[in-house]
């Protein structure tokens, strides 16, 4: 694994506060996991009662990510962070899809925290990660919305293009349950504000629900 994780200076100069908290580990993926789905469930109904879209507006993570978005030029109303569209769920009484554990906890450190988060499978990465701006025209197949228009999108990028954002994860590394290196990004518009406890508590689901070995955590 070791993908070495670079901010393009265009991007550091519109969002000079962006942050990435980057966790790096070995897991093993199942199906389900009804006692993550418990914790789950517990948190979700907690928050169904009190959480209101004004709420999810005003969070610190939410708000300052979507100022980010709107330094470059993204909407973020039409591009919504992954983050938000995850609680506005919630809020509307839908709560959360299941798809396998490590994008379930994945998903809890979401809904707790207000980060957007990227999960990849590391197996599927090609040479070292750059995070830039999007181009017109650039591929980009979005897991459940097909080719997403990523002009002036933060996104991440390797030697074979484009394959992350707050938006969507993208197909081509996303998590089945073949994938047996991973790659986790907090992405943060209030430099290292809440960061680290959002990292922490992600480390402890990780191997608490997926058995996760050789955990290496980083800011950048």
């Amino acid at each position: 694994m070791n993908h070495t994780i670079t901010i393009e200076q265009g991007l550091s100069e519109l969002c000079p506060s962006l942050k990435l908290g980057v966790i790096e580990c070995q897991l093993t993926i199942t199906e389900d996991n009804d006692e993550l789905w418990k914790e789950i469930d517990e948190y979700i109904a907690q928050i169904e009662k009190t959480l209101t879209v004004e709420d999810i507006r005003n969070k610190s993570t939410i708000q300052s990510s979507k100022d980010g978005y709107r330094r470059v030029g993204k909407d973020p109303n039409r591009y919504r962070l992954s983050a938000e569209s995850l609680l506005r769920r919630i809020v509307n009484g839908k709560g959360l899809y299941k798809i396998n554990n490590v994008v379930d906890l994945l998903n809890l450190a979401s809904i707790k925290s207000g980060f957007s988060i990227g999960g990849y499978n590391a197996d599927k990465i090609v040479g070292d990660i750059k995070m830039g701006l999007g181009k017109a025209d650039e591929d980009y197949q979005g897991i459940g919305r097909g080719q997403l228009n990523v002009e002036n999108l933060p996104l991440f990028r390797d030697d074979l293009g484009a394959f992350g954002s707050a938006t969507s994860d993208s197909l081509r590394t996303q998590i089945d349950l073949n994938c047996q290196n991973f790659l986790m990004v907090f992405f943060s518009y209030q430099e290292e504000k809440e960061l680290l406890e959002s990292l922490d508590f992600a480390e402890e689901l990780l191997k608490k629900f997926a058995d996760a070995k050789e955990l290496k955590k980083s800011i950048i």
